[in-house]
């Protein structure tokens, strides 16, 4: 990916990192065994605030670079990421009020279908890019939505505990991508990013 002026891609990326940690880790691991109604809020919490709120910030940013103030006009491929930081963070929003609220996260399954296919695209355009990290990232947010389908249609454990080890792995990927990002930007390291 060419770079303009600094995108906030660390903020977007580590945020939906620490809430992929946080879920996958419950989801996985069944720690705490219980689901609570403190459990819950907790885990609202983290959704709203981290996936949520620094995806969306990071969306919003790119595309006012992108369009009112032609920051990041020599990378239009961060409309893709724009598009997809932006869908994200709202999603996290529905996940974690809904889940505070503990509400029915049966409907998350028909959710995931139209995620998967922002992850579909996305792994599209960014490998024709030729940005093969960013395209990894898609892809393996692609199985984090096929296994979210029958793990909240079904209300399956089995589908759960995968959807959690692919939220585990997405977000070790991420924090490689947060990483890379921050040391592209303030040291001038060039990982692949």
């Amino acid at each position: 990916m060419v770079m303009s002026p600094l995108p906030p891609l660390a903020i977007g990326f580590f945020g939906l990192g620490t809430g992929y940690y946080v879920w996958g880790g419950w989801e996985f691991f069944r720690i705490p065994k219980e689901t609570t109604e403190k459990v819950n809020k907790v885990l609202g919490q983290w959704g709203i605030w981290m996936p949520g709120f620094m995806q969306f910030i990071t969306g919003t940013y790119l595309f006012l670079g992108l369009t009112i103030f032609s920051a990041f006009q020599a990378t239009p491929i961060l409309y893709m990421a724009a598009t997809a930081f932006t869908a994200y963070g709202v999603h996290w929003f529905a996940l974690g009020i809904n889940k505070y609220v503990q509400g029915d996260t049966t409907v998350d399954g028909f959710m995931a279908i139209a995620f998967l296919w922002i992850s579909i695209t996305g792994a599209f355009v960014f490998f024709k890019a030729g940005d093969i990290p960013v395209a990894t990232l898609f892809v393996l947010l692609a199985f984090v939505y096929i296994t979210d389908i029958p793990a909240s249609l079904m209300k399956s454990p089995t589908w759960t505990r995968a959807k959690g080890f692919f939220h585990l792995v997405t977000g070790t990927w991420l924090m490689y991508l947060f990483f890379a990002a921050v040391t592209t930007f303030a040291l001038g390291m060039h990982l692949p990013l």
